[in-house]
């Protein structure tokens, strides 16, 4: 989508302050960090009135009948154009509604901008290629009334979210919806300590991964299931069967957590040593962060535009200091070599996989392994079978088991 296209669109369903706003946030995020005011992304009375001191027993107050439609209440942050934690979240309530699940959305923007609206996050849905179509109810949520409604299970996806699920009178399961360990968002303040605290709140955790759950339930005493990650080999597969000699970098600034700053140093070693690959940039525009090596900068893309650009790399820098994104098991799809940044975290998720190149945070070793894997006199041959082995992946097995969670939860009797 074309940036005048995209800024008529603004203009249509959030007016002129809130376009305003984000050419300003889009301006000074490309000379400085655009700093966001403490507890800015939480309403304070969803903060207030909840005491995660004090016990609440979330549990189902009576089985839901065979045949039955459970109500979901999904309380969620806007989705964005390239929000990958969203798409997840978006991808697994299709399962649950194939399911039978019925589904209202909950639309939390606690910040004066930008102006969120229902039409307008519908809108960005039907024209991006990234997300499923829902049958879901919108609403935008109220902190002066909470979430309404009769409900059978509420479900937060982020640390502000949790706190207005626990305001909901009613004492029926709460699921956290956990894509991250998002205390580590944040230096020690008061996003740390109102972010962490969310996991006190006595919820049942589903999570990303084995690494997350595991630390939730060692470190917080929170029950949690995991769905491990998958690949969609219907969109991720390997096209290109001739030799590469470009590599890819998935770079994102202003998320400090990607390592966007460590990555240019590795990439700066990579064209010192071997100035004839080609290195592509994607997830940001670079365009104007002072990279004093050549470039291709591909900027963000839609998911449908990603497996062509894959299929011309032979190896992907994919760094992650929290929860690792889903990139390493979609490049390999398309017959690429992953490199990521060696760790509990990245090991965990990535079930150790021997197909990855875990490498410790050293940009000489990095640069080392990334050249390494074009250099490989079976390059071609390998590439084959890193996409060989994602043949036929799908993200059903994971629906399947999300929904058999749900299912246990909310008690949900079998027909």
């Amino acid at each position: 989508m074309s940036v005048l296209k995209r800024a008529s669109d603004m203009l249509k369903y959030e007016g002129v302050k809130s376009t305003a706003w984000r050419g300003a946030k889009w301006l000074t995020s490309r000379s400085n960090p655009f700093e966001e005011v403490p507890l800015a992304t939480v309403f304070k009375q969803d903060v207030l009135a909840v005491d995660w001191t004090q016990d609440r027993d979330f549990k189902a107050e009576k089985p839901v009948k065979p045949g039955g439609k459970p109500q979901i209440a999904w309380v969620i942050s806007p989705p964005g154009r390239s929000s990958g934690g969203h798409q997840n979240a978006y991808l697994f309530m299709e399962f649950l509604e194939k399911a039978g699940y019925e589904i209202t959305i909950f639309l939390y923007s606690a910040g004066a901008y930008p102006k969120v609206s229902v039409e307008g996050v519908k809108h960005m849905l039907s024209t991006n290629s990234g997300y499923p179509q829902l049958n879901a109810e919108y609403q935008m949520y109220d902190p002066e009334t909470g979430l309404t409604g009769d409900f059978d299970v509420i479900v937060a996806t982020d640390w502000a979210t949790a706190y207005a699920a626990w305001r909901y009178e009613r004492n029926i399961p709460r699921i956290y919806w956990v894509l991250d360990f998002e205390p580590y968002f944040f230096p020690a303040g008061p996003d740390y300590v109102v972010a962490e605290n969310s996991y006190r709140l006595g919820y049942h955790g589903i999570t990303i991964g084995s690494w997350l759950a595991a630390k939730l339930k060692r470190d917080y005493g929170m029950p949690t299931d995991f769905y491990e990650y998958s690949v969609d080999a219907s969109r991720y597969t390997r096209t290109n069967d001739a030799a590469r000699n470009e590599i890819l970098f998935y770079a994102r600034p202003t998320t400090p957590r990607r390592g966007t700053e460590f990555g240019l140093l590795v990439l700066e070693e990579v064209h010192r040593r071997r100035p004839d690959i080609s290195i592509n940039i994607a997830g940001w525009d670079m365009s104007k962060a002072g990279i004093e090596f050549p470039f291709v900068n591909h900027g963000t893309l839609q998911v449908s535009q990603l497996p062509e650009l894959y299929n011309r790399c032979g190896a992907a820098l994919v760094l992650s200091l929290t929860c690792m994104s889903l990139l390493p098991l979609e490049v390999m799809a398309c017959g690429v070599v992953p490199v990521v940044n060696d760790g509990e975290n990245t090991r965990m998720t990535l079930r150790d996989d021997p197909r990855i190149e875990f490498v410790p945070m050293s940009p000489a070793l990095m640069a080392d392994r990334i050249i390494a894997a074009l250099d490989r006199p079976d390059q071609v041959e390998y590439s084959r079978s890193l996409a060989k082995s994602a043949e036929g992946g799908s993200w059903n097995n994971a629906g399947a088991h999300v929904v058999a969670t749900f299912d246990k939860i909310i008690k949900r009797k079998k027909k």
